[in-house]
């Protein structure tokens, strides 16, 4: 599962996902990409998912770039605890994803097999998403 080797660090305030992607929002190294349509926090476990489907539903054929990283830390405190003693341990990692930005990408395959397969990976995020071609 994806998780920085290490961070400044170790916990960190939930913020508020605002706006548009500024960075990212361009299809750089394959031919199409998958850009999502809505703010979310996109999981660890998801961003994995992603990643096996893609790789069973290509094969060899093609190649895959993954543009996003979960690199925020959500903390967690045990069911049935008092309020207070501090905050709770890092239960997981999550990639903050802003509308406009490209999340995966792929060359090497028809455009009949990328619609099908970015589609699959759009069920496993559950998130709002759009196919973007390079040009």
């Amino acid at each position: 599962m994806l998780a920085p080797k290490k961070v400044k660090y170790r916990k960190m305030q939930k913020g508020r996902i605002r706006g548009n992607a500024t960075r990212g929002e361009k299809v750089s190294f394959g031919e199409w990409g998958l850009k999502a349509l809505s703010p979310r926090r996109i999981r660890a476990r998801q961003i994995e998912a992603c990643r096996i489907a893609l790789v069973r539903s290509i094969r060899k054929s093609g190649k895959i770039w993954i543009r996003i990283f979960p690199d925020k830390p959500i903390t967690k405190k045990p069911a049935e605890t008092r309020m207070g003693k501090g905050k709770g341990a890092v239960e997981e990692w999550v990639a903050v994803v802003k509308p406009g930005q490209v999340m995966f990408e792929i060359e090497g395959i028809p455009y009949s097999e990328v619609c099908v397969v970015l589609k699959l990976l759009t069920h496993k995020l559950g998130i709002g998403t759009k196919i973007v071609g390079r040009h």
